[in-house]
């Protein structure tokens, strides 16, 4: 069997479409805020977002979140913490624990970038109805809902 043959006999298969697609969006996002003045990845801006969201979060939390390896998520950190984005504090309860917590500029860069990330969903929307929206929503919803969320409950558990 060929790896064309291989290729062929996936291709109704959602995943493959689901792996390439986030790819091509992630490589999008980065590009598009580097060519609009804004020095972020997909990945740091969305860390920007989840801290604004709920900021203090435990280091190992957002290796879950993110689904990184710990050395991963710590490159990434101090890439973000060199540039001023968010500070590692020790928990005032557990030494051993590091909590990372949303800059001033971290917060001015989220908020700079916010505007242009907006725009780039724009263009890769850009032709899709509503109703092909909301399509893929409930499709994608279904697939999560396929996976059984007890096998994340594990996973989590095991991260910690």
């Amino acid at each position: 069997m060929t790896l064309n043959n291989i290729s062929k006999e996936f291709d109704f298969y959602l995943v493959p479409w689901l792996g390439k697609t986030k790819q091509f969006i992630d490589y999008y996002i980065t590009d598009g805020l580097r060519d609009n003045g804004i020095d972020l990845t997909k990945t740091q801006m969305m860390m920007l977002h989840m801290l604004k969201m709920a900021n203090g979060q435990p280091q190992h939390n957002l290796a879950f979140i993110t689904n990184r390896d710990k050395a991963s998520l710590a490159r990434l950190l101090t890439t973000m913490e060199n540039k001023n984005l968010l500070a590692r504090i020790p928990s005032g309860t557990d030494g051993r624990v590091n909590l990372i917590y949303l800059t001033k500029q971290g917060e001015q860069m989220l908020e700079k970038a916010k505007p242009v990330l907006k725009k780039i969903l724009d263009e890769i929307q850009k032709g899709l109805s509503d109703n092909e929206i909301n399509t893929v929503i409930s499709v994608m919803k279904k697939i999560q809902k396929n996976i059984n969320m007890e096998y994340f409950v594990a996973v989590e558990t095991n991260v910690k």
